[in-house]
C-alpha cells in the first residue's frame, strides 16, 4: 500500500512538472508574440507619420525626421552582422531565460523611446534593437527546444535511461520537438495581426484615399522599380493629436511591459543551475570559437542557403510584395488588411508543420518551398494597376499562400535544426548560426531596395532554387550515413569544489564530454556519428528513486 501510495505521488509530481513545461512553453510564445507585434506595429506607424511632409513640418519642423529613420533602419539591419561574436557568449553567461527576458527588454527600451523622438533617443535604441535581435531568436529556438526535452523527460520518467541521466535514444525526442516548434509560431505568427491594431484603431482614421496617394504612380507590380516610386509625400488628410499619440504609445508601452513579465515571472529556467555552471565552464575563448567550428559540419553547410532564403523571404513579403504590388493598387489604407491575411494564414497554417510526425522531414520544406516558388513564378508575370481595387481578392489569396509558405519553411527549418543537434551544449550555437545567416539575409534585403522588382524576385528565386538543391544533397548524405564532423565540447572546468564534483562519477556530465572521453588523440574536432551502445549504455549515476532525484535537482526551475 506505501508503494502505490508513493507511485501515485509520483505521477502527481511529473504530471505538475509537464504542466510546468507548458506553462514555459505558452509564456515564452506570447512574450514572443507580443514583443514583435508591439516593435512592427510602432515601427509601422512611426515610417508612416514621419514619411507624411506636413506632418515633418508641422509637428518637427527642420528636425530631418527621413534621415534619423534612415539611421534607425541601419542600426536594424547592419547591428546583426557582428552578432555572431557575441551571441553565444551572452547566452552562456546570462543562462538561456534571463538572456530571453533581457531581449525582450531591449525592445521595450525602443518602444520607450518614441515618448521622445530625437537623433539620440532613437537612434541608439534601434542599434540596440539589432544587437539584441538574434540574441533574442537564438535564445528563443534554445529554450523551445529545451522545454521539449524536457516534456519528454518528465512524460518517459519511469524509463531506465530518463532514471539514471543517460542520453536518450537517437530520435526519442523528434515528435516533441516538431509539436513545440509547430506551437510556438502558430501563436508567434499572430503578432504580425497584433501589429495592424495601431492602424486599424488610429492610423486608418488620419489617412487620404488611394486617389491622393497614388496619384502619380504608374507602374505596379512586376514593372514597378526601387519602392513605390511616385508616391504622393502627404499621405495624412488630418494630422493626429499629441494626446493621441501618447494614448497609442502607452497602450504599445504596455504590452511591451506585459511581454517582459511574461518571460521573467511564468519563463521556467531552460537549465538546471549545476547544468548551467557547466556550460558556461568550458572557458569563453572556446564558447567564442564553437560556432565558427560548427559551420564545419556538412548538414550546416547544406542548410546555411535555406537560413539565407528564410530571411529573405519574409522581409520580401513585408516591403516588396506589400508595397510594390499591395499598396500601389489598392492604397496604403488597406495595408493592414494584407498583412493580416498573411499572419492569419501563417498562425494557422503552422500546425500543417505537424505532417513531420508521420510524412518524411522533407515534406513541410519541400512543400513550402514549392507554394513560395508557384507564387514568385506568377509575380513576374503580374502588374496590378494603379489605383484598381479590381484585385483586391487576389492579392488577399497570394499573401494568404505566402503566409502558408512561410510557416511551413520556419516551422519546418527549427524542427529539422532540433532533430538534427540533440545535444543540450550544442543548441545555442546552432541557433545562433541560423539566425545569423538570417540577419545577414535580411541585411541584403536593406540594400537591394532600389532595385528593380524583376531583379528582386530573380534573387529570391534563385536563391529559393538552390536552398531546395543544397537541402536535398544534405538529406541525400544523411541517407547514406555519411559521418559529419562536429568540433568537441571540452569538459566543464569547474572552479568549485564540493561534494557534487568531488565524485569520479560526475552526475552533471554532458553527452559531449562522453564522446570525448573515447577519443584517444588530442585533435579538435571529432567525426561523431552513431553513438556506440556500450558508450551510450553507460550509466552516469544510479539513482535509487527517479521521483527522489527529480525532487532534488529541480531546484532553480519555475514550475508555477
Amino acid at each position: 500500500a506505501q508503494g502505490g501510495e508513493h507511485e501515485k505521488e509520483e505521477s502527481k509530481y511529473f504530471r505538475r512538472k509537464r504542466f510546468g513545461v507548458i506553462k514555459n512553453l505558452l509564456a515564452a510564445s506570447l512574450g514572443g508574440m507580443l514583443t514583435y507585434g508591439v516593435f512592427l506595429g510602432l515601427l509601422q506607424m512611426q515610417l508612416i507619420l514621419h514619411y507624411d511632409e506636413t506632418y515633418r513640418e508641422v509637428k518637427y519642423s527642420n528636425l530631418e525626421l527621413q534621415n534619423i529613420d534612415s539611421k534607425m533602419l541601419m542600426g536594424i539591419n547592419v547591428t546583426p552582422i557582428v552578432a555572431l561574436f557575441y551571441t553565444p557568449m551572452l547566452i552562456r553567461f546570462f543562462g538561456t531565460k534571463w538572456m530571453l527576458f533581457l531581449a525582450v527588454g531591449v525592445y521595450t527600451l525602443f518602444v520607450s523611446t518614441n515618448y521622445w523622438e530625437r537623433y539620440y533617443t532613437l537612434v541608439p535604441s534601434a542599434v540596440a534593437i539589432g544587437a539584441a535581435i538574434i540574441p533574442l531568436w537564438a535564445s528563443m529556438g534554445n529554450y523551445v527546444t529545451r522545454m521539449a526535452q524536457k516534456y519528454y523527460e518528465y512524460a518517459n520518467y519511469k524509463l531506465e535511461h530518463v532514471q539514471e541521466q543517460q542520453r536518450a535514444p537517437r530520435g526519442a525526442y523528434n515528435s516533441y520537438i516538431v509539436g513545440f516548434q509547430t506551437v510556438f509560431y502558430a501563436i508567434f505568427y499572430l503578432s504580425f495581426v497584433c501589429a495592424q491594431f495601431p492602424m486599424f484603431f488610429f492610423i486608418k482614421g488620419h489617412l487620404s484615399d488611394l486617389n491622393h496617394t497614388l496619384c502619380r504612380v504608374q507602374h505596379c507590380g512586376t514593372k514597378s522599380h526601387g519602392i513605390l516610386t511616385g508616391f504622393n509625400t502627404t499621405v495624412l488628410q488630418k494630422l493626429p493629436r499629441s494626446n493621441e499619440l501618447i494614448t497609442v504609445e502607452s497602450v504599445l508601452m504596455g504590452v511591451a511591459f506585459l511581454s517582459m513579465l511574461l518571460v521573467l515571472l511564468l519563463c521556467g529556467s531552460a537549465y538546471r543551475p549545476t547544468e548551467e555552471i557547466d556550460l558556461r565552464s568550458i572557458g569563453w575563448g572556446n564558447i567564442f570559437q564553437l560556432p565558427f567550428k560548427h559551420m564545419r559540419d556538412y548538414r550546416l553547410r547544406h542548410l546555411i542557403v535555406f537560413f539565407i532564403y528564410s530571411g529573405f523571404e519574409v522581409v520580401f513579403f513585408c516591403t516588396g510584395f506589400t508595397l510594390n504590388y499591395g499598396v500601389c493598387s489598392i492604397g496604403l489604407e488597406r495595408m493592414a488588411y494584407i498583412l493580416t491575411a498573411y499572419g492569419l494564414s501563417s498562425a494557422v497554417c503552422s500546425t500543417l508543420g505537424l505532417s513531420m510526425l508521420c510524412l518524411p522531414r522533407q515534406v513541410p520544406l519541400l512543400a513550402g518551398a514549392s507554394v513560395h516558388a508557384i507564387l514568385l513564378i506568377g509575380l513576374f508575370c503580374w502588374a496590378p494597376q494603379a489605383r484598381s481595387l479590381g484585385e483586391e481578392a487576389l492579392l488577399y489569396l497570394v499573401a494568404a499562400l505566402w503566409g502558408l509558405g512561410s510557416a511551413l519553411n520556419k516551422t519546418g527549418l527549427s524542427s529539422l535544426l532540433g532533430i538534427l543537434y540533440e545535444d543540450k551544449e550544442r543548441q545555442d550555437f546552432v541557433f545562433t548560426i541560423y539566425h545569423w545567416w538570417q540577419a545577414i539575409a535580411i541585411f541584403v534585403v536593406y540594400l537591394w531596395s532600389g532595385l528593380p522588382m524583376k531583379a528582386k524576385l530573380s534573387i529570391v528565386l534563385a536563391t529559393l532554387v538552390a536552398a531546395v538543391i543544397s537541402y536535398l544533397w544534405m538529406e541525400r548524405k544523411i541517407a547514406q550515413m555519411i559521418p559529419h564532423r562536429l568540433p568537441k565540447i571540452p569538459k566543464p572546468r569547474h572552479k568549485v569544489r564540493g561534494y557534487r564534483y568531488m565524485d569520479d562519477d560526475n552526475s552533471d556530465e554532458t553527452g559531449s564530454e562522453k564522446e570525448e572521453d573515447k577519443e584517444s588523440d588530442s585533435s579538435e574536432d571529432e567525426t561523431e556519428g552513431e553513438e556506440p551502445s556500450g558508450l551510450r549504455d553507460r550509466p552516469r549515476r544510479r539513482n535509487r528513486c527517479s521521483y527522489e532525484q527529480a525532487l532534488g535537482g529541480e531546484g532553480g526551475e519555475n514550475v508555477g
